[in-house]
């Protein structure tokens, strides 16, 4: 497609848009004088679906209706409410039913699955993450190491892209897995990388990880409902993510994971333990001794969170009506576009000008660009958000835009453009 940049040609790509009404399904954030925001945060929290009031209040009502017999009574019973979401999970991140459940939030599910899946030995006992990884990632990653004895200098492998670039090579990776794999217990990575945009090549280094006896999982935060997900394809060990980002589920939110089968129905398999994980035919019998639920379910602790999970299933219909396909096709898109708008604006200044960190070929990326300033990266910033744009800043010259195919428009992408241009004239 030829783009141009410009307010008609914009329009005209949001009215050939299939999915162009769900935006008038979203509550958009507004400036003091009324009109919308250009809102490209969808990477750091999703907008609120309309939709979510009537299904939070229908827990209102029937708490108030029945009390503890909600659990039974209740229009969607408590007692099995995570249940509500699995479906919709498995088609996101391309799994079986079983395979996945809505519990606890994002670090907390990735300290249960390293209880699990990072079993340190003597022989065996490094990790694998990337450098400019989520901080939330490193502090778990260390934690875990330092309780099992072990040294985080010793026992920490980051990856870093080569010199004048900004993406990891998977064939950097896979040097270091044929290189160490020996010693390396499991490959930590995030499944887009939060700072750069960059798609790991998930099955690539699945596969290269289990071949030299490697636990390999991914923290989805950046992914799910982002990017095309086939875990159980791919045959990855665990998976964790968020529901506040692309998953539009409000702050703070439940969260997920994914256990593969191949763990999942094994009851041996050492885990933190909760009454919620214990086999649901007879939980209330309340007898010692622990009995897993078979599948991801059995890595449960605590009762259903059911406001968190009511907004959850709100969002989560949306998905189920519109498909990741769909999501993906205008994703791409809309990413290409923005794409265009930056280079020209780029290829226009007499110096300086932006580079995008994050991979131009659309099947390493989601919907996320990130772009490095050169030096002018916050002062630019704040003026875009003077400008009515929301967006997010990263240290330390970083400025990450996400332009979210569920609620965001082309013409969205324009007015960024504008804002752009202006704040550069200023």
């Amino acid at each position: 497609m030829t783009y141009k940049n410009t307010e008609e040609f914009s329009l005209q790509l949001d009215e050939n848009d299939e999915l162009k009404h769900y935006r008038n399904e979203f509550s958009i954030p507004l400036q003091k004088n009324g009109e919308e925001h250009v809102y490209l945060c969808g990477n750091s929290l999703g907008l609120q679906a309309k939709r979510t009031k009537s299904f939070i209040n229908q827990e209102l009502e029937d708490w108030a209706t029945f009390g503890v017999e909600g659990h039974f009574h209740a229009k969607n019973p408590w007692m099995p409410y995570h249940e509500f979401l699995t479906e919709s999970y498995s088609k996101i991140v391309g799994s079986k039913q079983s395979e996945v459940v809505a519990m606890n939030t994002l670090t907390v599910n990735l300290h249960l699955m390293m209880v699990s899946f990072y079993r340190p030995t003597k022989d065996r006992y490094k990790i694998i993450i990337e450098t400019d990884s989520f901080p939330s990632d490193i502090y778990a990653v260390e934690s875990q190491i330092k309780h099992h004895g072990y040294s985080v200098n010793d026992s920490l492998i980051k990856l870093t892209p080569r010199d004048g670039e900004s993406s990891i090579r998977t064939e950097d990776i896979a040097e270091i897995i044929d290189r160490e794999g020996n010693e390396i217990a499991l490959i930590m990575l995030g499944g887009v990388n939060y700072y750069t945009g960059q798609v790991f090549d998930f099955e690539t280094i699945t596969k290269l990880g289990q071949d030299k006896g490697i636990v390999v999982g991914f923290d989805l935060a950046h992914a799910a409902g982002n990017v095309k997900l086939d875990l159980h394809k791919w045959g990855v060990d665990f998976a964790v993510w968020c529901s506040y980002k692309y998953l539009n589920s409000g702050p703070g939110s439940v969260a997920g994971a994914f256990v593969h089968e191949r763990h999942a129905n094994n009851p041996e398999l050492i885990r933190l333990a909760g009454w919620w994980g214990y086999d649901k035919e007879t939980r209330f019998e309340m007898k010692p001794g622990f009995k897993p639920m078979r599948g991801a379910e059995g890595w449960q602790l605590s009762n259903a969170p059911v406001f968190s999970m009511a907004i959850h299933m709100a969002s989560l219909a949306q998905f189920d009506e519109v498909g990741m396909p769909a999501l993906r096709k205008k994703s791409d898109l809309l990413t290409a576009y923005m794409e265009y708008v930056i280079d020209e604006l780029s290829a226009n200044l007499k110096s300086g000008g932006f580079e995008l960190i994050t991979p131009r070929d659309p099947e390493q990326r989601g919907a996320q660009l990130s772009i490095l300033a050169h030096g002018q990266g916050k002062t630019m910033f704040d003026r875009l958000t003077k400008l009515g744009v929301i967006a997010d800043w990263r240290e330390p010259n970083v400025i990450r835009v996400a332009p979210v195919p569920m609620y965001n428009s082309f013409e969205d992408v324009f007015r960024f453009g504008e804002a752009l241009k202006a704040s550069l004239s200023e």
